[in-house]
């Protein structure tokens, strides 16, 4: 399915005075729309758009394309974006092993890649680009983060398990980077899996004090599901792509008290945040997720580079998405010297608000969090 969305109604507040477009910047959006992991992709789009809606931007048009979770369709998309829609700016993967398909041939012919959400430690450390931004993390930045909060509850042996891709790799890699008990037990799972019997019986015999797991979207519904079923009745870690909020309602009671780290909640405390929750319910009548505000903050960011330089410029643009001179929902937002976020990362718990099951913020598990890659990088 494809959409092309051109902006009505140029806002003179939007554009800096020595922006000169001859043509629109043209953004190619390659997410995931259909299948598994859809919900994901769906909210990465309505956050970008959203905010495109809101700058009133006539001078940019988006074309929006499902990948369908196929890395083969994910490259296809990308090369017609590219070689005939003339895309300046490619966005919107939500999974790694799409991401290692597209981003470092998309740079390579002199493209700019905003991340939303996809962070594979390859593009962050040798194989970074200088036109390879991620607007959200490195994947292993929430699981150091689990790992961090692990040791502070007192887990001492973890059972681990996450799927068998790129994303999943560097999930477990980032909970034992902080974790500094035993592990019980770890295990990689079959990426789009449903049934968690043998590993769910894994942990049962394996002596584990606690469980931190990486399994997004319906994988993850369908683990803590079967999970609070088993009887196992450990106290169970995450980041927040399990416990999110396009996710909570699916999974129920099951996820009630659960720990879980994030570099966004609808509770941090300040204007662009509460602004862009209101909004987003406003528009499309649901609260806003992870990944909705990683959409938001991408196209702010793309937005204010806009604002101060021409696409066409790649060193002056490059300079302006260094820059970073936009009101993300995060609050402080900065890049390190490989395009990767510095951030606060925080622990949540799992929460219910009357019918919706949603997340509070605990406190901060990692405070300025760089990932471990960028030493590696060139940049």
């Amino acid at each position: 399915m494809k959409f092309k969305s051109i902006l009505l109604a140029a806002s003179v507040a939007a554009l800096s005075a020595t922006t000169a477009m001859a043509e629109p910047v043209k953004i190619g959006m390659i997410t995931t729309l259909s299948g598994g992991g859809a919900g994901l992709g769906i909210d990465v789009r309505d956050g970008f758009m959203l905010a495109m809606k809101q700058s009133d931007n006539s001078d940019i048009e988006v074309v929006i394309e499902d990948d369908q979770r196929k890395p083969d369709i994910a490259v296809q998309l990308a090369d017609r974006m590219i070689q005939s829609d003339k895309v300046d700016i490619l966005t919107g993967i939500i999974w790694s092993n799409l991401a290692m398909a597209v981003v470092p041939a998309a740079t390579a012919q002199g493209k700019f890649y905003l991340s939303p959400n996809a962070g594979p430690s390859a593009l962050a450390g040798k194989g970074c680009h200088k036109n390879y931004f991620n607007v959200a993390w490195q994947n292993d930045n929430l699981h150091e983060a689990a790992g961090a909060y692990a040791n502070s509850a007192g887990h001492k042996n973890s059972f681990i398990l996450a799927p068998n891709y790129p994303a999943g790799h560097d999930a477990l890699t980032g909970y034992k980077r902080q974790y500094g008990g035993e592990l019980a037990g770890e295990t990689y799972t079959k990426l789009g899996q449903k049934d968690y019997a043998s590993e769910i019986a894994q942990i049962r015999a394996s002596g584990a004090d606690s469980v931190f797991f990486f399994l997004p979207g319906g994988m993850g519904i369908s683990f803590l599901k079967q999970y609070a079923d088993s009887g196992v009745n450990l106290p169970v870690v995450g980041p927040a792509f399990s416990f999110d909020q396009g996710i909570l309602q699916a999974v129920g009671g099951a996820a009630m008290g659960v720990k879980n780290t994030s570099q966004w909640n609808k509770d941090i405390d300040n204007a662009a945040n509460a602004a862009f929750v209101e909004s987003f319910q406003a528009e499309y009548g649901r609260l806003p997720s992870l990944y909705a505000s990683q959409g938001f903050d991408t196209a702010n960011l793309i937005l204010s580079a806009i604002a101060k330089a021409d696409v066409n410029d790649q060193d002056a643009f490059r300079s302006a998405l260094e820059a970073a001179e936009f009101a993300s929902v995060r609050g402080d937002f900065k890049f390190g010297s490989n395009h990767h976020p510095i951030q606060d990362i925080y622990v949540r718990e799992v929460i219910q608000e009357g019918e919706v099951f949603t997340n509070k913020i605990l406190g901060v598990a990692l405070e300025d969090h760089a990932d471990a890659y960028a030493g590696d990088c060139n940049l």
